[in-house]
């Protein structure tokens, strides 16, 4: 149990630069409270104590913001930064040193008694906000950005962002990379080779003109500049 506790307080000074001493940790980190709870919420879970575990996940709910199932399976390393407003439901399965931001839901879409919620692997870093919905299983050291809506299934070292999550090709970063400003934006991507496209098309039809010696808006009418007449049908 020891163990298991410096394993998580030190798992808080290599996820997050703003801790700066054990006390700090111990108290001011709701985060750490929330998963300490829940870990005793989790065994009497599964020694049918349903009652007193939901009890105890509520008593953390009011005390932290977050909403972590008895049921919800967590491994180790596993932080929960700020915190506020995450939610992780019953069947959902969190991978070993994962690492989930504020306003994080981990939720299920079947009012069937089954296994309904995700799975993530080892390494994930999911972003504020983001929502991760049904039976989908996350892969290892994937990045999921904020305000992301996943509903497919993700591989290993993939990136998603957007609504709905769509999967980036990336390259491959240090598991914890914090540096969410560097997500790769799809619909600007798209834009960007759009106005190329265009540009290209400009200019070739400049050089058309160039070529022709006409206007480019005349080209149908069959108007031709030197001569300052019109060309019957259309001709150029």
């Amino acid at each position: 149990m020891f163990q298991i506790i410096k394993e998580d307080i030190k798992s808080v000074f290599e996820k997050d630069p703003a801790a700066k001493n054990i006390i700090e940790v111990l108290f001011c980190y709701p985060g750490l409270h929330a998963i300490w709870f829940h870990k005793i919420a989790h065994f009497l879970y599964n020694n049918n104590f349903y009652t007193l575990a939901r009890l105890i996940s509520h008593f953390a709910r009011f005390l932290t913001g977050i909403e972590i199932h008895p049921g919800a399976k967590i491994g180790r390393k596993v932080f929960i930064d700020h915190g506020m407003g995450v939610v992780i439901g019953e069947t959902a399965e969190i991978g070993e040193n994962c690492l989930i931001y504020k306003g994080v839901v981990l939720g299920g879409v079947s009012l069937e008694k089954k296994k309904r919620h995700p799975t993530l692997g080892k390494n994930v870093v999911v972003g504020s906000n983001a929502c991760v919905l049904g039976a989908i299983t996350i892969g290892d050291n994937v990045r999921i950005g904020s305000n992301s809506v996943v509903v497919k299934s993700v591989p290993n070292d993939a990136t998603v962002v957007g609504v709905p999550g769509r999967i980036i090709e990336y390259p491959k970063a240090h598991p914890l990379d914090l540096d969410h400003g560097v997500l790769p934006d799809p619909i600007a991507d798209v834009v960007k080779i759009i106005l190329k496209m265009q540009e290209e098309l400009e200019d070739r039809i400049k050089r058309m003109e160039k070529d022709h010696n006409i206007f480019s808006s005349d080209m149908l009418t069959g108007y031709k500049r030197e001569t300052n007449t019109w060309i019957d049908g259309g001709g150029i």
